[in-house]
């Protein structure tokens, strides 16, 4: 379920939904499983201003090594995508992605440098570039300004549903979108960029603000998400930005800037929620909402310790109020704060209930709890009493699927 905001329409699309963006998603021989797309591509006709955040793994992935020498004039034109292979750790994976780049760009009549290249699936294996070079063709071929579906199923793994969402709004009497394609279920953790993200908007904005707004919106959502712990090495987020809604340029930080990066928090935070409610083998959404930190870093700290706790994700499975678990995240956080004033409520549709008071427990009814947290979708809600800082994070239950799913994920 998105969340709205005033102003901002979700509309149908996806990243084909602003000005001047084509798609297309097929199967090409990547996955063994032929039902399952593993080859994909976005295309505008002409260089735009682009950008691109990556993950903080000191092992990444060759494509991210390759879209970093591509995107250093600041421009792009086409993002070339496989899935079922990572293309990370391999002794020739900087060859076979900057072939992936050369082989989308003949077939296009670009530049190899304005190709952004991403891979995700199983890592240290080699990757195969002959099913890529076959299937180019026909990828190219099915570019269409209704491919982002084809799109989106290209770039899933583990996942178990398409995350593809497009948002509309006004730059002064200007329409303009902003959309994006996700994936990213398993190994996801706040540490930018937790899984891979293809955004594209026509919006015409300078690349330097451009750059600007989605490392900034991307703290406050993207980095906010963690299912499990670990932190990908191939995870990625990238943006074009065609500038076919013929908006005046956005080449300051006026009233303009702020509302494209309005836009950018919409899309990004409603994209962290449905890749946390997707999580592998979860069954609940988990929102952490955390109010009067010292600071936003603080307020950060917080909920992305009680997100992250092992121990608090198991008990959200089993729906026990075990909210020891969370204060325990809490004093570990390494925020600043007095750990003998906080105070923590649990959430959901039926209802709410405080669990703790001033750092010590409060007498609640259990069954109260119980029927709270059975809910799909839990928020956590955590006060502080040391300022104005506040923060959301977001994860998911951790269930005996996750185990299953991760124990024969190569196999």
């Amino acid at each position: 379920m998105t969340v709205n905001f005033e102003g901002f329409e979700f509309i149908e699309g996806g990243v084909c939904a602003p000005k001047g963006f084509k798609a297309s998603g097929i199967h090409c021989g990547i996955r063994k499983n032929k039902s399952k797309k593993d080859l994909a591509l976005i295309y505008t006709d002409q260089p735009c201003p682009a950008a691109a955040i990556y993950t903080q793994n000191l092992c990444i992935g060759a494509p991210i090594v390759i879209t970093k020498k591509n995107l250093k004039d600041g421009l792009a034109q086409a993002v070339i995508v496989n899935s079922g292979n990572a293309n990370t750790c391999n002794a020739d994976g900087e060859k076979k992605a900057l072939m992936m780049s050369e082989i989308c760009a003949e077939e296009l009549n670009i530049k190899p440098k304005d190709v952004i290249v991403a891979s995700t699936g199983v890592i240290g294996q080699t990757l195969d570039i002959e099913p890529i070079q076959k299937g180019m063709k026909k990828l190219v071929e099915r570019l269409s300004d209704q491919g982002s579906n084809d799109c989106a199923e290209a770039i899933m793994t583990t996942d178990t549903q398409k995350k593809e969402l497009a948002v509309r709004f006004k730059i002064g009497e200007t329409d303009c979108t902003i959309a994006g394609i996700a994936k990213g279920s398993g190994m996801i953790h706040p540490n930018m960029a937790t899984m891979l993200c293809f955004l594209t908007t026509d919006v015409a904005i300078e690349t330097e603000l451009l750059e600007q707004a989605l490392k900034q919106a991307a703290d406050d959502t993207f980095n906010m998400i963690s299912i499990d712990g670990d932190t990908s090495t191939n995870d990625m987020v990238s943006i074009m930005a065609s500038g076919q809604s013929r908006n005046q340029l956005i080449d300051s930080k006026k009233e303009e800037y702020e509302i494209f990066c309005n836009a950018l928090f919409v899309l990004l935070m409603n994209l962290s929620r449905e890749i946390a409610r997707d999580g592998e083998g979860a069954t609940k959404l988990l929102e952490c909402v955390v109010t009067g930190a010292k600071t936003t870093i603080d307020a950060k700290k917080v909920a992305k310790a009680v997100i992250t706790s092992s121990l608090f994700k198991s008990a959200m499975f089993g729906s026990d109020a075990n909210w020891g678990r969370i204060l325990c995240a809490v004093g570990y956080s390494e925020a600043d704060l007095n750990i003998h004033e906080v105070d923590v409520q649990l959430a959901s549709s039926k209802g709410c209930i405080d669990v703790c008071k001033n750092g010590a427990g409060v007498d609640f009814s259990e069954e109260m709890a119980k029927t709270i947290l059975m809910e799909d979708e839990i928020k956590i809600i955590i006060k502080l009493s040391e300022g104005e800082g506040k923060a959301i994070a977001w994860g998911c239950d951790l269930t005996y699927d996750y185990v299953r799913i991760n124990g024969d994920y190569r196999t």
